[in-house]
């Protein structure tokens, strides 16, 4: 009747679809698959046998192609899916008013449903907050066998356990229970110490439960409704009073609709075909029979039809505030805007004599799916009326408290509101003061499956049992606690570390990479060994300085590609002692920079060759042109670029001393932070970019007579390096604490020596062991073998 109601307000109303009206059918799903498909199909079809119509559903002029273009229902879940999943292929919309399953969310298996009734994820999502609220971890839960119920204990009980609490025990109520059964369920009731019970069902599938609880006087427990019981009037009876009192539940939001009563108030019944519901209602309502009845019910008196609904006291005519029926109301106000802007009326804030809609063609019921998608309207209770990409609404409950009244009965006490659309921490609003609970105590009931641990303890599920359920544990290195019943331990602070008790902090203890430790030893020595060997071929190239090997590619490139080598290895000793900020701005710009200056002299190296083998065809003047005046400014010019960058790099971003306080055991890790990490990987760019310049041209003089093979050592000495390098970022990025700063520094000495042994270490072999090779014949292969 509300619908019905909507309907005849969108057609008085000369704002919202002016010069078109809104008719209907009726037809009953008795909350079953079948007979809801059955109408459901006589709707699509045109054709009922059992139905009230409207006068504008038989209109000649329809601007709908579709017999029915939208339909408003169901109530139950179950039946609701099975229409929704018929309806999707043809794209004709379903809102429902009180179908709450999370499971109709999915719009590839429902694509055409929309509600006006919030889903089961919000309420959900509302009961784990109250239970969070309260610190409710130990709780039962209760349902049947329906989707609503199912679908919604599902979601709560894994949305409890993610927060922290768990489920006491779970009971089914069959559809049609018996006494053994319902005797079961009270037993389990009874033996458990959980003292809250969320309950998703309906009242008519309580009643044998509740009857069985209030008959053994079970009361101490804090029961939870959904929204499906929490306004259910027939358990306000007096019997069920000492057990209900003090519920707590979400209700959708209600609204007070002006003229509704009097509109309801004005049903009587009829003798025509259209009001079959509202026969049925009298008969019910009155415990009579009307003579023009279905026959049935003979034992009652005929209905003078003059019965008066003022003066009886019902849910039909309770309607202050309606929830229920505010959400079918709703849901005719959405079609009407969604028709509204599909016939494309005179917008309604505009002020016209020359109202209207395009009537000239009709519309499909997939255009009106399309713009009911888009409908996004105020309605005159203040409530915005829309549908999210999923068609679902604003979510909004109200909370709702069953509070003894003065004349001992129950009312329904608004004690605080959860709008889910709100953020996260301003969605649950409550007033405790207006609370009254279980067996009219006024603390909080207690629900809880262990005592608190003591100080330097957590609490933590036991093995095999629900997680409220704990066992104490001690806290973890670097926490503590200093209080009972601690669910969480707490973080020392900064710099400090936690005491063996776990009920205080220490400071914690300095790490490094030291002088005195073994691996800074080895790592030392390493470079002392590097700078000795560079040291020692200095010294043979320069007692040998006379020879062709050591004059055929510069000798003074040579001591000067020596020394940068003793340069990479003495760098890396600035990355082994304690960091300051001095060493952490030197360190990596001393890498760069002896590795720039390294590397810049094997490509000079490396291009004389080449330029050394092409001399020899007539007319080259190339290598005349690059000089050592030349290759000394080509050097300059190489190292030059890298020093800009570092300097660059220190003066917007430089590295700075950190306390890495991440690592366990009360170590504090001195670290050089860098504010720009990508300054070191442009530092290190720029060495691999000249790295790989060498190696390419290397590479290309690699078939140079085999006598002289400088080329191919400088290949195979890039390769080495690219081999070192391109290993040590991962390595790098991966190492934890002070092992970073000995990757780098392996990395140093690895490519170092790899540096120095393939390109010196062979002419040294020559100068010292094969003098017959160091010779010009030797030097152009023409020395006998």
């Amino acid at each position: 009747m509300t619908m019905v109601f909507a309907i005849e307000e969108i057609n008085r109303n000369p704002s919202l679809l002016p010069g078109v009206k809104l008719g209907y059918r009726i037809l009953d799903s008795c909350d079953h698959v079948h007979t809801s498909l059955q109408s459901m199909f006589s709707l699509i079809n045109g054709s009922s046998s059992t139905q009230r119509e409207g006068s504008a559903s038989s209109n000649p002029h329809c601007l709908s192609r579709a017999p029915v273009p939208a339909v408003i229902g169901l109530a139950s879940s179950t039946p609701t899916r099975a229409v929704a999943h018929t309806l999707g292929p043809f794209e004709i919309p379903l809102i429902s008013y009180f179908a709450t399953c999370t499971c109709l969310t999915d719009k590839r298996v429902y694509p055409s449903f929309l509600r006006t009734v919030p889903s089961d994820v919000f309420q959900v999502r509302a009961l784990v907050q109250l239970m969070v609220h309260f610190d409710w971890r130990w709780v039962g839960t209760m349902g049947t066998e329906d989707d609503y119920s199912r679908y919604g204990i599902q979601a709560f009980t894994e949305q409890l356990k993610e927060w922290g609490g768990c489920v006491a025990f779970h009971c089914t109520i069959p559809k049609v229970p018996t006494l053994a059964q319902i005797s079961a369920i009270a037993d389990a009731l009874e033996a458990s110490t959980a003292r809250v019970v969320v309950v998703f069902a309906t009242e008519g599938q309580l009643m044998g439960l509740l009857s069985e609880v209030a008959r053994r006087n079970l009361t101490g427990w804090q029961w939870v409704a959904s929204e499906a019981w929490v306004t259910a009037r027939v358990l306000t009876a007096p019997e069920f009073q000492h057990v209900l009192a003090g519920t707590l539940g979400f209700s959708f939001r209600g609204a007070n609709i002006s003229g509704l009563a009097e509109f309801l108030l004005r049903v009587r019944p009829s003798p025509n075909s259209g009001s079959v519901f509202s026969n049925l209602f009298w008969e019910e309502q009155f415990n009579c029979r009307l003579p023009y009845g279905d026959g049935e019910r003979l034992e009652r008196p005929l209905c003078t039809g003059l019965e008066d609904l003022e003066q009886v006291e019902s849910s039909y005519t309770s309607v202050y505030p309606v929830r229920v029926s505010y959400n079918v109301y709703k849901g005719v106000y959405a079609i009407g805007h969604a028709l509204h802007l599909l016939l494309q009326c005179t917008p309604m804030g505009q002020q016209s004599d020359q109202r209207g809609c395009n009537n000239d063609s009709q519309f499909t019921s997939e255009q009106l799916l399309r713009h009911l998608r888009k409908v996004n309207f105020t309605n005159q209770f203040g409530e915005k009326v829309y549908f999210d990409h999923n068609g679902e609404p604003v979510p909004l409950y109200d909370i709702i408290n069953w509070q003894r009244n003065v004349r001992g009965g129950i009312r329904f006490q608004r004690v605080g509101a959860y709008d889910g659309s709100a953020p996260p921490g301003q969605q649950l609003v409550m007033d405790k003061n207006l609370m009254e609970w279980t067996g009219g105590q006024n603390q909080v009931p207690v629900s809880l499956c262990s005592s608190p641990c003591p100080p330097g303890t957590r609490q933590s599920p036991r093995p095999s049992q629900p997680l409220c359920c704990m066992d104490c544990l001690p806290c973890a290195e670097g926490e503590f606690t200093n209080t009972s019943g601690a669910t969480e331990c707490i973080k020392c602070p900064l710099y400090y570390w936690s005491n063996n008790e776990r009920v205080a902090c220490v400071a914690g203890i300095e790490e490094f990479l030291s002088f005195q430790e073994i691996m800074g030893i080895i790592l030392v020595t390493l470079s002392l060994l590097g700078v000795a060997a560079a040291s020692a071929v200095s010294i043979i190239f320069f007692l040998f300085r006379a020879t062709p090997i050591v004059k055929a590619n510069n000798s003074e490139l040579s001591f000067l590609l020596l020394l940068s080598l003793k340069l990479c290895f003495l760098c890396s000793l600035v990355f082994v002692g304690r960091p300051s900020l001095w060493a952490c701005q030197v360190r990596q710009v001393a890498f760069g920079i002896s590795f720039v200056l390294c590397i810049s002299c094997i490509l000079v190296k490396t291009i004389v060759v080449l330029l050394a083998f092409h001399a020899n065809i007539p007319g080259a003047t190339s290598l005349k042109r690059f000089g050592p005046p030349q290759q000394r400014a080509f050097i300059v010019a190489c190292t030059a670029g890298q020093a800009v960058l570092c300097i660059a790099w220190l003066a917007l971003a430089p590295p700075y001393l950190y306390k890495n306080t991440s690592y366990q055991d009360g170590r504090i890790v001195l670290e050089c932070k860098d504010v720009w990490p990508l300054g070191f990987y442009m530092v290190l760019g720029y060495i691999g970019l000249l790295s790989s310049v060498c190696f390419v041209l290397a590479f290309l003089g690699r078939k140079l007579p085999d006598t002289f093979n400088e080329a191919k050592l400088i290949t195979f000495s890039m390769l080495i390096f690219f081999a070192v390098w391109i290993s040590f970022i991962p390595a790098y990025n991966s190492s934890p604490g002070k092992y970073t700063v000995a990757v780098e520094i392996f990395a140093i000495l690895a490519s170092a020596f790899g540096l120095l042994l393939c390109i010196f270490i062979p002419k040294c072999y020559i100068i010292l062991l094969r003098p017959e090779l160091n010779t010009k014949k030797g030097m152009t292969g023409k020395a006998s073998k």
